[in-house]
């Protein structure tokens, strides 16, 4: 079986005034390669610190974690940002996205950044499949906060990613329009086979995931099949 994520005995520990705070212990996860997977718990139980380390953002003070096979903590951070240009896409919650920057430069840019030809014509590509072709050449002040989404989710998907990390890619919007934005997330994940782990604190956005897991005070809790090693 083809596991995408591998998580072994993983934790995070910061030292702090008052002393060592372990932010998560002992967590075991295997993700498959396609599979859809949420992240859930309450704020403060670690969900966007275990985001971080899968995706080589940062570093755990114990165990380690296997992205595509590849064992991050055995590379440096050339060679874990190495990894995420390859292989890993993010949808951040307040859409990430650079101002001085059209809809379409902001698609296009780290694509150009990894070298990538036909950025332009890709970019296109994926604004017009979240909807946004007639809004390609305004700038995100002039976008609203759904179309700011639809950006930020394009352009994590032109970058053709095996992997795609969402921290909490709604919480920022109504109802109506995160729903809009939740269909997007799946059907561009189905469409490309990409792999996707979010963080969410809403149940209707984890239920359309084909695997949830629980966070609560650093600890995995509640897991589904092949979830712990």
């Amino acid at each position: 079986m083809a596991y995408m994520i591998q998580a072994e005995q993983l934790g995070k520990t910061v030292t702090t005034a008052s002393g060592d705070l372990t932010i998560l212990q002992d967590i075991n996860l295997r993700v498959e390669k396609g599979e859809s997977l949420a992240i859930t718990g309450a704020s403060g139980s670690g969900k966007s610190t275990l985001l971080g380390l899968l995706a080589g953002l940062d570093v755990p003070s114990q165990g380690r974690v296997l992205l595509a096979g590849e064992n991050l903590g055995e590379l440096d951070e050339e060679g874990r940002a190495r990894v995420r240009a390859e292989r890993v896409g993010f949808v951040f919650q307040s859409f990430q996205l650079l101002p001085g920057l059209t809809a379409l430069e902001n698609v296009m840019l780290p694509m150009e950044l990894g070298g990538q030809k036909n950025a332009e014509a890709r970019a296109k590509e994926y604004l017009a499949k979240v909807g946004l072709e007639a809004r390609v050449h305004h700038y995100p002040p002039q976008l609203s906060g759904g179309e700011q989404q639809r950006v930020a989710i394009a352009r994590a998907f032109a970058c053709e990613p095996e992997i795609l990390f969402a921290d909490e890619p709604t919480g920022n919007l109504d109802s109506a329009t995160g729903n809009t934005i939740n269909d997007l997330l799946f059907g561009l994940n189905a469409e490309a086979g990409t792999t996707l782990v979010l963080i969410t604190h809403e149940e209707r956005l984890a239920n359309r995931c084909a695997r949830q897991v629980q966070l609560a005070a650093g600890e995995l809790l509640i897991s589904g099949a092949a979830a712990e090693l």
